[in-house]
């Protein structure tokens, strides 16, 4: 989850805990990569994409709501902050992705996804008008090119173009993600309070919730699904139990782990850590759903995820080196998709 924390205690919590940070983003990494896998059984059960993304979301807002209580302040300091992050972060990405899923491979899904840190840059650039690193311009072209490997654009876009479109929408979600997560910190710049970012999490999720129960229209999805059991390549699975791992590990942990370990890492370290979660997410829907990709795939999978880290880790052109007194802040994920 990217967000921001004032620069004394982050620096704080950077030094106490540089061995306990890692651990945590790898936990959360591991929570996020894993809701693909747990979702696409059910969406093969026979629950449309959007009636799991509802289940997810409103599932770990129902939990998340004693935070939201907590900091209601939030909706009258910040309504548009939670508002966008709720529209983008929580609703956009979840639905773009459950519904690429339910037409591609999960690998591939996420690897495309991963191409949002390269379109964050594209958005300082071109909208913001900064400069960008050559190194950032490098990490653009060899996402975009390990892409092409990934869809093996020579063979005419074999996969699913809508899949593709889909996936490419949760990246573009992703964008609006971290420009909102971005904006979150304007408060601090200028001397203000800082949005809590669990305030932040819970009400996005309140709010994706409330959204997509328009959307997904749940009262006409076939519940009697979740009272029985989806294959997971071949073996059979309590439908309920992929959906309490949906809800719980790879949504609420997630984001808390992602929160926490965010506030202990630095952005570089924070960000390669966080790009694992396309690595686990394809690696466990290899083992665990079957879905095998090509020696092509693979490697244009392993250019994306280089081309991603190079374009998210390099500094805008220009940028003085943060001194030991005021570290970076801190702009990194952990939630993807999910």
């Amino acid at each position: 989850m990217p967000v921001h924390g004032s620069k004394g205690s982050q620096g704080i919590q950077e030094t106490s805990g540089r061995g306990f940070g890692p651990g945590l983003a790898l936990v959360s990494a591991l929570a996020f990569g894993g809701s693909g896998v747990a979702a696409k059984p059910l969406i093969e059960a026979g629950l449309d994409s959007l009636s799991v993304v509802w289940l997810r979301v409103a599932g770990a807002a129902l939990v998340m709501l004693p935070v939201a209580w907590r900091h209601r302040a939030l909706v009258r300091r910040r309504p548009l902050l939670l508002v966008g992050f709720g529209l983008l972060a929580v609703a956009g990405v979840q639905a773009c992705y459950f519904a690429a899923i339910s037409r591609i491979p999960v690998g591939v899904a996420l690897l495309i996804e991963y191409l949002a840190p390269a379109l964050v840059l594209g958005w300082v650039r071109f909208v913001q008008r900064k400069p960008v690193t050559r190194a950032a311009a490098l990490g653009v072209v060899l996402a975009v090119g390990g892409l092409a490997c990934v869809v093996e654009v020579w063979s005419g876009l074999s996969f699913d173009l809508l899949g593709l479109l889909l996936a490419l929408g949760a990246a573009c979600c992703q964008v609006g993600y971290f420009v909102l997560s971005d904006q979150g910190s304007d408060a601090g710049d200028s001397g203000g309070e800082v949005p809590d970012p669990f305030g932040v999490i819970a009400y996005g999720l309140l709010i994706g919730a409330a959204v997509l129960t328009v959307i997904a229209r749940p009262w006409g999805m076939d519940w009697s699904v979740l009272a029985g059991r989806a294959a997971m390549n071949g073996t059979s699975v309590p439908a309920w139990l992929l959906l309490c791992w949906i809800v719980l590990i790879a949504t609420v942990l997630a984001y808390v782990t992602g929160v926490v370990s965010v506030r202990r890492l630095s952005p570089q370290v924070a960000g390669v850590v966080a790009c694992l979660e396309a690595v686990i997410a394809t690696v466990l829907a290899w083992v665990l759903l079957g879905e095998h990709l090509s020696a092509p795939q693979l490697f244009g999978g392993a250019v994306v995820l280089i081309g991603a880290f190079i374009a998210q880790s390099s500094k805008p052109a220009g940028q003085e080196q943060p001194s030991a007194a005021e570290p970076e802040t801190a702009l990194s994920r952990s939630g993807s998709a999910v």
